[in-house]
């Protein structure tokens, strides 16, 4: 199972960079950054740098770690216009991205930027055609498309990736649309979830894929949960009381490798780690030490 690391974009760049380096050195897999422009919340003034523009200044100044956006919304920026970044990203990095993309959620920064919202199933309409054309883009020669949403005169994208294929993530758990826009298009998959919402979610993608005659082990499968990690009782005690809504492991190093190892069971080839509730930089840095010495056995 690969162990991959998500920075919170409400940070500075150069802890955003710390982090990232840390990760590199200390045998974690990838990194990720969120494709938002503000919090999803009354407020948004707080710093929230764009997620392309940062991934380039850090795949730069990286060596080793994959690279990608969990996940890029659709409704940002023309398909073929982020084709022709992730291309450009692959490059700087020699072969490191994943281009994550989704349908795209967040309301207030398409109201604040004058995007166009639409509905549920508009937004699903135009991921599907998306990922038919950044497809269309990465394949040899120029790329035609005329679809509903999207159209391709000739389209040039050169150069083509460092990777044959470009790796194309579909993040989403919707069971009748966006999984079946998986089973069609993806590469990989994530969701945020516990063991057992992984496997009902895996379940209801590999009907999907046998359904459209797709082998889904071409699919890798993704979990991101919030980490609560320590030798302190009482303070895991006063988590597992929390009603808290997002999917999460709770407990000592040895508890969490046991939940770690319930994800590998279900079929999860990558585990993603934000750091939104591992306290400060320093605390970062030793929680990140201890999974990835304690629970990955690196």
């Amino acid at each position: 199972m690969r162990f991959s690391f998500w920075p919170n974009p409400s940070q500075s760049f150069n802890d955003v960079l710390a982090l990232t380096k840390h990760a590199e050195d200390s045998a974690w897999d990838g990194v990720w950054y969120a494709d938002h422009f503000m919090p999803n919340a009354e407020d948004t003034s707080a710093p929230w740098p764009e997620a392309w523009v940062t991934l380039a200044a850090l795949g730069a100044q990286t060596r080793r770690v994959r690279l990608g956006t969990l996940v890029t919304g659709n409704t940002y920026r023309h398909p073929a216009v982020l084709a022709k970044m992730a291309a450009t990203l692959d490059h700087i990095t020699n072969g490191r991205v994943v281009l994550g993309i989704g349908s795209g959620w967040q309301e207030n920064e398409h109201r604040q930027y004058g995007l166009p919202f639409y509905t549920v199933n508009e937004r699903l309409a135009r991921l599907d055609e998306a990922c038919q054309v950044i497809k269309a883009m990465y394949a040899p020669g120029t790329a035609n498309f005329k679809g509903e949403f999207y159209e391709l005169d000739n389209a040039s994208c050169e150069p083509k990736p460092v990777q044959t294929p470009m790796p194309l993530m579909i993040g989403g758990g919707g069971e009748k649309v966006t999984l079946k826009i998986t089973a069609k298009y993806a590469d990989e998959w994530n969701v945020w979830g516990d063991p057992a919402i992984l496997r009902h979610k895996m379940a209801i993608l590999d009907a999907h894929c046998a359904d459209l005659g797709r082998n889904p082990k071409e699919i890798q499968r993704s979990a991101v949960a919030l980490l609560f990690m320590s030798e302190d009782e009482g303070f895991l005690s006063k988590m597992r009381a929390a009603n808290m809504q997002q999917p999460h492991i709770i407990g000592t190093p040895a508890q969490v490798k046991d939940t770690v190892a319930e994800y590998a069971e279900a079929g999860v080839d990558e585990l993603i780690v934000p750091d939104f509730t591992m306290g400060d930089h320093k605390q970062k840095l030793h929680t990140m030490d201890t999974f990835i010495q304690q629970v990955a056995d690196r």
